[in-house]
């Protein structure tokens, strides 16, 4: 019978333990606008869940929707733009 216990390092991942890279950080800073328009869409759907939507919440779902379709157009435009041979 084999012990997990010999197999424990193998499974256990020390570099799991460290901080986030400066790309890793790079990424989420690039990343911030969408995930910030995702938040506010999500909020807005929110607020909705126990009441009936009105027209202000529409138009707040809408507008919202709006921001998360332009951060990822944004998004995928500076993506493009950052590997080479790609939009050029």
């Amino acid at each position: 019978m084999k012990h997990i216990a010999a197999l424990q390092d193998l499974v256990t991942a020390a570099s799991l333990d460290g901080e986030p890279s400066t790309a890793e950080l790079d990424a989420i800073e690039l990343e911030m606008p969408l995930i910030r328009a995702e938040v506010e869409l999500l909020d807005a759907q929110i607020m909705t869940i126990d009441r009936p939507v009105s027209e202000l919440d529409e138009r707040r779902i809408r507008r919202a929707g709006r921001k998360v379709l332009a951060a990822r157009r944004v998004l995928a435009n500076k993506a493009a733009t950052l590997v080479p041979g790609v939009g050029a």
